[in-house]
């Protein structure tokens, strides 16, 4: 018989056996399969491709078409859109009918229109679909779960508004409209949406794109609509969504001409750590298993069983272990990312019909077998190293250090060190990654020398702790691989979070901006005077009392305009920052206050500058540049002022100056001291003037430190605190002659408890420690990349102290204590006397 089979058995039947050490080396390397194969799954199944999300947008029609907006040059491919505003001011395409639109689409085209915008519900402002759900050709776009689908003066809502069918929503100025019904979209179950065949709609804020339009139609056509049929389509100002071009579309074909080699290198990086996490933490379940089965393992060899057979045997565990901890793993993070996208997708997002990224999961699945392997792999050779004679007369075997592999570990650090300085000033951070898994081996590979090192001042700790700290350097197998794990986390957690808050500081510290925070700024270059003229006039009847200042656009003989910039290196780049034209008011707002020096050097025809880099010698080099004109550089006159912001740059130019150098001058901009209220219509009513009206507020620095930084913490919280336990409970099994022996002479349940508790601060504390300190060194160099954008642009290295605080300190204690309340007595063993 082959020994691959036995093997397998003897595995099966071991497994079954010691049921909680089988089950607990399932879950340590099972863990990270179900997490990474249910965020793939669930990321998988809320993404809706345009098949997908097909019923949703035409229903049972053949296409959707959409009028673009006036002035709208409009292009699809079948790689998708592009549109640009042109033509002249006050210009405007025709809008086309039912009947033009039909034509196009050929005879036998049956059209039910449809409009989208916002309502006003109350103080709050939803979507809104106008549109008869009672026509077939909507067919599954919105499903009925209550009541009916809407008439005249008669509305359906989705469940997120939580109304129910008799109830009614009051318009100001109209009458109210009666809830009928309740639908749900098919991947959009957080969709707060009012539909109904008549509603008062609003057009939408901000700018138009082909999902976000005004008025339509689903089209029943009597042949399909085809790429070849959509330039016409577009010419006529229609965009179009067609059933046959979505099953048309050619799939972007996978370019494997050239190689990416950091995202190689990120991937391979990911798959060390993945493997490498899983093995320190199964590790030490194997050794124990090893222990407990040398004495079976020491009558297979003296019956003739090979040293080969042996390693068969341990590696057998792995495997069977291994692979049935990645099925059940893989079958569950399936079942969970599956059925956990509806459940997200409430909170926001989308969801289609369950996916399975099948290439990555079956990959993260061979990843979870290749770690059972792996981690079986340290006591399969100690299996066929023991010496069988020592075992069977009942001898502990003797716990050894091979002599060179602390040199092999230094060797691996100082090289993964080398490689740090090295992959610290490349632009890419994954070259820093993979640097920092080099000094993670070498620490691995040095963390027998380190236990027992640590070892030597157990003699002057308290009983319990001696106890521990003894038993833990006794067992080297067990507690290297405990520590080692805790020292992988808490380096990655702490790398990560030195670089993410050094690269949020250094945006922080970084950002700059034209205008002082609170400022409303209003523009339309590109308009003529009459339309300007009737745009201020009605912003300043939509803000009465609002003072205004204004700014103006620079033009050439021809009436084209012109931008005028200049060049100054920003956060180790060089960027260009548009100058702003105008007068005193307006320099007064830029800067807060009234300024003497400032206001005099503008009057005397002088640009007034913020950005100290800029002016060289008393003079500012500018750049005009313009779309349909040849572009001029020249030099005027500056001075150095203080703005109302820190962080605040730009220049102000007088008019004067301007027009001296061959410009004329004409008022395009607006701006005031104003924040704009959360419900302010100021845009579409502004755009209802022109549509090529811009409003911009300037709200300072509103980014926050990334929240997805204690999202570490927390999966630190499980690897770290799981681990520590799980080796603490693997010591305590360990350690019951130890524990009944200080029991049977008189030792408290609480001092039982301090020597459980002190193998978990041992554990979780040096492998903080270490962690701690390559953690920091890679997070340094991390921050370099990070940072930088640039030669001569410095790094910036920030360190948040909270959280690397919680990491190293706060998770040893918090294992060190939830391994204090655990149960420690024990059934005093019987004696033959």
């Amino acid at each position: 018989m082959s020994a691959l089979p036995v093997a397998l058995r003897l595995a099966r039947r071991n497994a079954w056996r010691s049921r909680g050490r089988s089950a607990l080396i399932m879950v340590m390397i099972g863990l990270p399969v179900l997490v990474i194969t249910g965020v793939f799954t669930l990321n998988e199944t809320m993404n809706v491709t345009p098949r997908e999300g097909l019923v949703a947008t035409l229903g049972t029609a053949d296409a959707r078409v959409v009028q673009v907006p006036e002035g709208t040059v409009f292009h699809q491919q079948p790689n998708g859109a592009s549109w640009n505003t042109g033509g002249d001011d006050g210009a405007a395409a025709p809008k086309l009918g039912v009947t033009e639109v039909a034509a196009l689409l050929g005879p036998g085209t049956r059209l039910v229109p449809f409009a989208t915008g916002v309502f006003r519900l109350g103080t709050e402002r939803v979507d809104a679909l106008e549109i008869d759900l009672r026509d077939p050709l909507t067919r599954g776009m919105l499903t009925l779960s209550e009541g009916r689908f809407p008439t005249a003066r008669e509305v359906a809502v989705t469940p997120a508004l939580d109304l129910r069918p008799g109830d009614l929503l009051r318009l100001p100025g109209a009458a109210p409209l009666t809830v009928v019904g309740v639908v749900e979209h098919p991947y959009r179950p957080s969709l707060r949406e009012v539909v109904g065949p008549d509603l008062p709609l609003a057009p939408p804020d901000g700018f138009w794109s082909p999902n976000e339009s005004d008025t339509g139609w689903l089209a029943d056509t009597a042949k399909p609509v085809s790429w070849t049929d959509v330039p016409t389509l577009n010419t006529a100002g229609l965009y179009v969504t067609s059933r046959a071009t979505i099953w048309g579309s050619p799939r972007a074909p996978v370019d494997f001409s050239s190689l990416d080699v950091p995202h190689t290198v990120g991937l391979g990086a990911m798959v060390i750590m993945v493997v490498l996490e899983t093995v320190l933490l199964a590790g030490p379940a194997f050794a124990v298993g090893l222990r407990r089965r040398r004495r079976e393992l020491a009558e297979i060899a003296a019956q003739g069983g090979s040293a080969g057979h042996l390693r068969t045997i341990v590696l057998a565990d792995g495997l069977v272990l291994g692979g049935a901890a990645t099925l059940v793993a893989t079958v569950l993070g399936i079942g969970a990312g599956a059925l956990g996208a509806p459940i997200v997708a409430r909170w926001g997002g989308q969801v289609g019909p369950p996916g399975v990224p099948w290439s990555p999961v079956l990959g993260i699945a061979a990843l979870g077998l290749l770690a059972g392997l792996v981690a079986a792999l340290v006591p399969a050779v100690q299996a066929a190293r023991q010496n069988t004679a020592a075992v069977l007369a009942g001898r502990a075997p003797a716990v050894a250090d091979r002599p060179g592999w602390p040199l092999v570990g230094a060797v691996l650090v100082l090289a993964g060190l080398g490689a740090t300085v090295v992959a610290r000033r490349q632009p890419d951070s994954v070259w820093v990654l993979a640097s920092a898994v080099l000094i993670l081996l070498g620490l691995v590979v040095l963390m027998p020398w380190l236990v027992r090192f640590t070892g030597r001042p157990a003699a002057r700790l308290s009983l319990p702790l001696r106890v521990s700290v003894r038993d833990a350097v006794r067992h080297r197998s067990r507690t290297v691989s405990a520590v080692a794990a805790v020292m992988a986390v808490t380096a990655t957690v702490v790398a990560v979070g030195i670089g993410t808050h050094s690269a949020y500081m250094d945006q922080r510290n970084a950002y700059t901006s034209a205008r002082p925070t609170g400022t409303l700024a209003i523009w339309a270059g590109t308009i003529g005077g009459a339309a300007w003229n009737r745009l201020r006039a009605e912003t300043a009847r939509q803000l009465p009392g609002v003072p205004l200042a204004a700014g103006y656009q620079a033009k050439d003989a021809q009436g084209r305009n012109y931008t005028l910039r200049y060049t100054v290196r920003w956060n180790g780049t060089r960027m260009h920052r548009a100058v702003a034209i105008g007068d005193q008011a307006l320099l007064r707002l830029l800067q807060g206050r009234h300024d003497p020096q400032a206001a005099a050097a503008l009057a005397s025809g002088k640009a007034v500058v913020f950005d100290a880099a800029a002016v060289r010698d008393g003079k500012l080099a500018l750049r005009a540049s313009s779309r349909s004109g040849p572009a001029r550089r020249f030099e005027v006159p500056a001075v150095l002022a203080t703005p109302a912001d820190e962080h605040q740059g730009g220049a102000l130019l007088p008019r004067t100056l301007v027009e001296r150098t061959g410009f004329s001058t004409a008022e395009r901009n607006l701006y005031a001291m104003y924040r704009l209220p959360v419900d302010s219509t100021l845009s579409r009513d502004l755009a209802k003037v022109t549509p090529r009206v811009t409003v911009a507020s300037e709200e300072g620095y509103r980014n926050v430190p990334d929240p997805g930084l204690w999202g570490w913490l927390v999966g630190a919280l499980v690897l770290v605190v799981g681990g520590t336990l799980a080796a603490t409970r693997l010591a305590a099994a360990d350690m019951r002659p130890e524990r009944a022996t200080m029991m049977a002479i008189g030792a408290s349940p609480g001092t039982l408890r301090m020597v459980v508790a002190g193998q978990a601060l041992y554990i979780s504390g040096l492998g903080a420690l270490v962690g701690l300190v390559t953690g920091t060194v890679t997070g340094v160099a991390l921050s370099r990349p990070m940072t930088t954008y640039g030669a001569g642009d410095p790094a910036t290295i920030a360190i948040p102290w909270p959280f690397v605080i919680a990491v190293v300190v706060g998770l040893p204690v918090l294992a060190t204590v939830a391994a204090l309340i655990t149960r420690t007595r024990l059934p005093l063993p019987r004696r033959l006397l």
